[in-house]
């Protein structure tokens, strides 16, 4: 069964507001639309939960249950245990905190790897850890098309002395989906854990994290339809090895030890909204499945299809021009649909240009400098990205090439 491309937009609100119904949304990649459960649940708890969770009174006690709520489902959805899910107040600082531990946790002569295809925000906070002594090795695209080979990760795994492996699920200009199994592998045959920057490919489904092996996993919510929060899937024999980060008599507990701050009790909550529309996106187009699990990986396959099918004729129609430089694959079933490409001309006033012809896009170099400065791309001029997710239909596309006819 096809996604129902009409009930799916029924559950985001945005298609509804005047300021943005005929509007084509090109910037997903940037955060996408809120969905409606999402929303209703960080409304309720403003009204009626804005206070301490988890105290012995009705509105105190709704508002942990509902906190609980999110954390277990969404570890259900993604095969993992649910003291296994961390929340923080974004995947950035979520990292960053991560490499605090990892700064004591690490020895003299004991190496990472990062690559040059991450958003900076899983590259330079381990790239910070060499000021430390710590030795950062760098595992490099390939300056033409961004691919990143495994087969080039295996000599820096040679000598044994590696013990992170640091690298993205997909670029975010990129946006070729790395082998994570293949890659997690490799790493753990060599004794090194893996650290999955997992922002730019989530929203295209969320992944089944048991299955892909990767010890870390992250992603934001606010690009999954939820709230401005980043979630953190940690196994659990790794996170009670490392040290803890969170205040000391909290030590014991998984998912407070790598989270300093206060966490956002209203985000977290909401969080579960992302859980109740992927839930309702099964229930619409498939048989009752009680695994959860199972049923997010059933709605990961039926929006990978719809953003395919959607993808392909922008990544023709760029690939037959001779003005633009597309970056990453020509073919939607080995990417996501993060389009990014290089003009020849500064990008951020083509991108204004397709505004006013109702496309809602944005350029520049989204805290991707280091693979576009690897592929030769001019960081002045940046790039034009055009994302896409499930909700994106054909005819936004098919406006989409118009507009890009008109302006370019």
């Amino acid at each position: 069964m096809p996604l129902d491309l009409d009930f799916v937009r029924r559950q985001f609100p945005a298609f509804s507001e005047p300021a943005l119904r005929d509007r084509a949304f090109f910037e997903n990649a940037g955060g996408s639309y809120a969905c409606q459960p999402v929303i209703d649940r960080l409304t309720r708890f403003y009204r009626e939960r804005k206070v301490q969770p988890y105290g012995p009174y009705a509105a105190s006690a709704a508002g942990g249950e509902e906190m609980d709520e999110a954390r277990a489902r969404l570890a259900a959805m993604m095969g993992i245990k649910t003291h296994e899910l961390s929340f923080g107040p974004s995947t950035t600082q979520n990292t960053y905190v991560l490499a605090q531990a990892f700064r004591r946790h690490l020895k003299p002569g004991e190496a990472i790897v990062v690559t040059d295809q991450d958003h900076e925000a899983n590259s330079g906070p381990w790239r910070r850890l060499g000021e430390e002594g710590v030795e950062i090795r760098e595992w490099k695209i390939d300056p033409e098309t961004g691919h990143l080979d495994p087969a080039r990760l295996v000599p820096l795994l040679a000598d044994g002395k590696v013990r992170l492996v640091c690298f993205p699920h997909c670029s975010n200009v990129v946006a070729e989906i790395n082998p994570v199994a293949e890659i997690v592998a490799l790493a753990h045959a060599a004794g090194a854990v893996t650290c999955v920057d997992g922002v730019s490919y989530a929203p295209h489904g969320i992944p089944n994290v048991a299955a892909l092996g990767a010890d870390i996993y992250l992603f934001s919510a606010y690009k999954v339809y939820g709230p401005h929060q980043g979630i953190m899937a940690i196994r659990e024999d790794l996170g009670m090895r490392l040290p803890n980060q969170g205040h000391y008599f909290n030590g014991d507990v998984l998912y407070k030890r790598f989270t300093p701050a206060g966490p956002d009790h209203a985000q977290i909550a909401a969080s579960a909204g992302i859980a109740d529309y992927f839930d309702a996106l099964h229930d619409h187009h498939f048989a009752p499945e009680p695994d959860a699990a199972k049923r997010a990986g059933a709605v990961h396959d039926l929006m990978r299809a719809q953003e395919i099918a959607a993808c392909q004729p922008l990544l023709d129609y760029l690939g037959a021009r001779n003005d633009v430089r597309l970056i990453g694959p020509r073919n939607a079933a080995g990417r996501a649909p993060t389009v990014a490409v290089a003009l020849d001309r500064a990008a951020e006033p083509v991108s204004a240009a397709l505004a006013d012809h109702g496309i809602n896009c944005w350029a520049g170099d989204f805290y991707a400098v280091r693979p576009l400065t690897a592929m030769g791309v001019d960081l002045d001029e940046g790039v034009l990205r055009l994302s896409m997710v499930h909700y994106t239909s054909s005819d936004e596309v098919a406006r989409l090439i118009a507009a890009l006819d008109r302006v370019l």
